[in-house]
C-alpha cells in the first residue's frame, strides 16, 4: 500500500511539473494540446458575474449579476454593459480592466468604419474584430489572453436583433441566448435551452433574463441590472421594474421569500451598496 501511495505521489508530482513546464508559455501546447494561459484566461471568465443575453422577435435583452461593492465607491465609474456604436451594445464577464481595453479597441474600430465606409459596422464585424484581437494575444510572447468573454447585441441591416458572443481564445458565434460568467453558467444555460422558443416577445424575454439570472442571485434590482437592446437604441430597465419582475418570478415559482419589496429607502440604500447595471 505504501508502494501504491509513493507511485501515486510521484506521478502526480511528474503530471505538476509537466504542467508548469507548459503553462509558462502562452504560445506552447502541452503534450495532450492544451494551452494553460488562455485556459486560465477562460477560468477568470468563469469568476466573473454573470451575463445573459436573450433574443427576441424584435429585442435582445442583457441581464447583468451585480455584485456588492463599497459604500464609497463611485460606482458609474466601474461598467459591465457598454455602448460601442449607435446601434451595437456589449456586456461583459470576467476582468473589468481588460473589458474596458477591448472597448476602446472596438469604439476605435467602429469609427474607423463609419470612416472608411460611410456606413455603420455589422455586429458580426464587430463580434469578429473583438476576437481577432482577442486570438492575436494569444500567439505571441510577451503578452498574456484577454480574461474576458463578450456578449454583443445589436441589429443586423435588415432590422433583425442579433446576439454573439466571444472568449478568450478568440472565437465568437451567433446565439439565440446564452449565459457567460457566474459561479452557475452551465444551469444558467440550461434553462435557457429548456425555455427559449422562437418568436419570444419583449416581455416573454425579459423574464427569462431575470428567471435565468435568478438561478446565481437573489432577488431584487441590487443584485441585477437590465439592460433592453431596440432598434432605435437601449435601454436600462427601471429599479422598480426589476423589483417587481423578479417577485412575480418568485411568486410564480413558489417561493416568495427571496422578494425585494423593500421600501424606497430600502431600495436607496441598496442603490448605494451594490453596482449599477453598467458595472462589474
Amino acid at each position: 500500500e505504501n508502494c501504491n501511495s509513493a507511485a501515486l505521489s510521484a506521478a502526480a508530482l511528474q503530471r505538476a511539473s509537466t504542467m508548469s513546464r507548459y503553462d509558462r508559455a502562452i504560445t506552447v501546447f502541452s503534450p495532450d494540446g492544451h494551452l494553460f494561459q488562455v485556459e486560465y484566461a477562460i477560468n477568470a471568465v468563469k469568476a466573473g458575474s454573470a451575463v445573459v443575453g436573450v433574443r427576441g422577435t424584435d429585442v435582445v435583452v442583457l441581464g447583468v449579476e451585480r455584485r456588492a461593492t463599497a459604500k464609497l465607491r463611485e460606482t458609474r465609474t466601474i461598467r459591465k454593459v457598454v455602448q460601442l456604436d449607435d446601434h451595437i451594445t456589449a456586456a461583459f464577464a470576467g476582468l473589468t480592466a481588460d473589458a474596458r481595453v477591448l472597448t476602446t479597441k472596438a469604439r476605435i474600430e467602429c469609427q474607423s468604419y463609419r470612416l472608411t465606409c460611410d456606413d455603420a459596422p455589422s455586429v458580426e464585424y464587430v463580434s469578429r474584430f473583438l476576437a481577432k484581437t482577442q486570438q492575436r494575444y494569444t500567439q505571441r510572447g510577451g503578452v498574456r489572453p484577454f480574461g474576458v468573454s463578450a456578449l454583443l447585441a445589436g441589429f443586423s441591416p435588415d432590422g433583425s436583433p442579433q446576439l454573439f458572443q466571444t472568449d478568450p481564445a478568440g472565437t465568437y458565434s451567433e446565439w439565440k441566448a446564452n449565459a457567460i460568467g457566474g459561479k452557475n453558467s452551465k444551469n444558467m444555460r440550461e434553462l435557457l435551452e429548456n425555455n427559449w422558443t422562437a418568436g419570444l416577445s419583449e416581455e416573454e424575454a425579459v423574464k427569462l433574463t431575470v428567471r435565468t439570472l435568478l438561478e446565481v442571485v437573489d432577488s431584487g434590482s441590487s443584485n441585477m441590472g437590465l439592460v433592453i437592446v431596440r432598434s432605435d437604441g437601449a435601454t436600462e430597465v427601471s429599479e422598480d421594474e426589476v423589483n417587481t419582475l423578479s417577485a412575480e418570478i418568485k411568486a410564480a415559482e413558489g417561493d416568495t421569500s427571496g422578494g425585494d419589496t423593500a421600501p424606497a429607502e430600502a431600495a436607496e440604500e441598496a442603490k448605494g451598496d451594490g453596482e449599477t447595471p453598467m458595472e462589474t
